[in-house]
């Protein structure tokens, strides 16, 4: 069997760490790097080599996957002084996993392909167990002609890997799959605390409404109660999972694109008003299911 040629990481934090270690898994090389040097240690110690900066990544590989908080960090590490572009080899193939405004993914791909390198935005569903397990879903954008070299890579770490359309489209799908389950989360948030003040017992409800036509992922998958179910954030003091600072951020890239399409979204858009008090009153880090909680504090006002 012919050995693999090496890929490279940029952004080994929550989700980025498993992301890389599951490529070492598949007998991929890997070259890494992270703004925060301590980031790097897991990876490096099951063999991944670290290098100071995303410039000296693209020096080594010509295959690169970057999974970063936001598009400002998106923007440096492909166009900063010790960014990608700087060293980057043409023919590249470089994948961004990130979750960030559609707009910058097409910058991205256009400076790329002034240098004969293919960028393709390929944001994930499933949060840092799926990312931990292999199974994320991968929504991708870009060329067609070179999905399948992206699906290569990808589906070392997902257990989807769909293609969406042109560069930008895998932002779009990401988006809208946000928006729809920061709106259930917070509907069965509602729902719940409603129910327990009318006496019912929570697991009893829930197990109602799995059976009945309210089921959905924030339901049945998630469930915000605390007690309802185990191995979910809702369980362990809302820590883990996927920060509300992190879902009032993919809310807001739904406004901006709302907006800019004219599209009507009053449910999106009370949602992020949500996150974004969540956030102001201590809720940032906590999982966005904590919105059960928030919701049960703000009644005691």
């Amino acid at each position: 069997m012919a050995s693999k040629t090496q890929v490279g990481f940029v952004g080994l934090g929550n989700m980025g760490n498993p992301m890389a270690k599951n490529l070492l898994k598949h007998g991929y090389p890997v070259i890494a790097t992270d703004v925060f040097p301590e980031s790097c240690k897991e990876v490096q110690e099951l063999g991944a080599q670290i290098v100071d900066n995303p410039a000296e990544v693209a020096e080594k590989a010509d295959r690169i996957i970057t999974m970063l908080p936001s598009s400002p960090n998106v923007i440096e590490v492909y166009t900063g002084p010790n960014g990608i572009l700087k060293k980057l080899k043409k023919g590249s193939l470089l994948i961004d996993s990130s979750t960030i405004d559609p707009s910058v993914s097409k910058e991205m791909a256009a400076a790329a392909e002034k240098m004969g390198a293919v960028f393709m935005d390929a944001p994930v569903s499933g949060g840092v167990g799926a990312a931990s397990s292999g199974k994320l879903t991968f929504m991708v954008g870009g060329a067609e002609e070179e999905f399948t070299a992206a699906k290569e890579l990808l589906s070392c770490m997902g257990a989807n890997v769909v293609y969406c359309g042109q560069v930008g489209t895998g932002q779009a799908a990401k988006i809208c799959n946000n928006m729809l389950l920061a709106i259930g989360m917070i509907g069965t948030s509602e729902t719940m605390n409603l129910g327990v003040r009318l006496g019912l017992d929570p697991k009893l409800l829930a197990k109602i409404l799995n059976m009945s036509s309210g089921r959905c992922w924030s339901s049945d998958t998630y469930n915000p109660v605390p007690g309802v179910m185990e191995g979910v954030p809702s369980g362990n003091n809302y820590q883990g999972g996927f920060g509300t600072q992190l879902m009032a951020k993919d809310l807001g890239l739904a406004q901006n694109t709302a907006t800019n399409t004219k599209t009507p979204v009053p449910l999106g858009s009370l949602a992020h008003q949500i996150y974004r008090m969540m956030c102001a009153r201590g809720y940032a880090n906590k999982d966005f299911s904590s919105v059960f909680q928030f919701l049960r504090e703000e009644e005691g006002q």
